[in-house]
């Protein structure tokens, strides 16, 4: 789909909007544009792809995907933040669902220019707000540096941000991994990072065993292929490698008791990805 944002990038809004459809509430996030901003062929894609996933398996999946935006932005409301980066943003419609933050907050939206592209064009179409408080910062990651797009469009390098960075990590080399993680380590003191990453198989219980069966071939076919997973140990030797330090490191019993307590229906996010925040010292 050339000059539209990538599928993967698709399939997690239909997850963000579909989790708020299925689901009974309280929603661990409460994303009323995901299948606004994706538009009519959100139908053709869970039409396409649900009937592949067990119901267990796309439910629990689901919540995943909201849960890693929910952590990161709680990350980012309990800080001191005034600049927010969402590295492959895709379509994340934070800046439009929390207008509150945007009086103190600057949002960085740096994501491929065509996907970006699509997305300005959608949110003229459906007469979302552009305001200067959200910036979209056009880059190729594989030959433009985060650092080198953020600092034309008015990132301040000596001032504390958040960068979220989910649903990227699993597709990415060690290297790319480390390169962006490196980049993000040169913001100022107290700067976080909220990132997640593809678990190893060993980790993995039977859902999330079933979900990385189906899902892989999926994300090879539309040329967005999953790259192995990490062992806890080792991916925080490379967090701490590249400058920062591990300050959350929240397992699936984690966020379930955080995010899902009190829930009659058993719900839980998968255990395929795993979140880290870590901090700028």
């Amino acid at each position: 789909m050339e000059s539209a944002p990538s599928r993967t990038a698709m399939f997690a809004a239909v997850s963000r909007g579909l989790f708020r459809l299925e689901t009974a509430s309280p929603w661990v996030l409460d994303d009323v544009l995901a299948l606004v901003l994706v538009g009519p062929v959100w139908q053709q894609l869970r039409d396409q792809f649900d009937p592949l996933f067990p119901d267990h398996v796309r439910r629990e999946s689901r919540a995943a995907v909201c849960t890693r935006s929910r952590y990161a932005e709680d990350r980012l409301t309990a800080g001191a933040f005034t600049q927010y980066v969402i590295l492959g943003a895709g379509l994340d419609s934070f800046a439009w669902r929390r207008p509150d933050l945007l009086d103190s907050l600057t949002v960085f939206e740096v994501d491929h220019p065509a996907s970006q592209a699509w997305k300005l064009e959608r949110a003229r179409q459906l007469g979302l707000p552009l305001g200067d408080s959200q910036v979209f910062v056009p880059a190729d990651f594989e030959t433009e540096p985060v650092h080198d797009a953020l600092g034309p469009a008015g990132f301040d390098w000596t001032q504390p941000a958040m960068f979220c960075w989910t649903g990227v990590a699993p597709y990415l080399t060690a290297q790319a991994i480390e390169s962006t993680l490196r980049t993000i380590a040169a913001a100022a003191p107290g700067s976080e990072v909220v990132f997640s990453y593809r678990a190893e198989d060993c980790a993995l219980d039977d859902v999330g065993t079933e979900f990385a069966r189906i899902y892989t071939p999926i994300a090879a076919s539309v040329g967005e292929p999953l790259q192995p997973g990490w062992p806890v140990p080792e991916i925080e030797r490379l967090t701490s490698r590249c400058g920062l330090k591990v300050v959350d490191h929240p397992t699936r019993a984690d966020l379930q008791q955080r995010y899902f307590t009190g829930r009659t229906d058993d719900l839980r996010p998968y255990t395929f990805e795993t979140l880290v925040a870590a901090r700028v010292t």
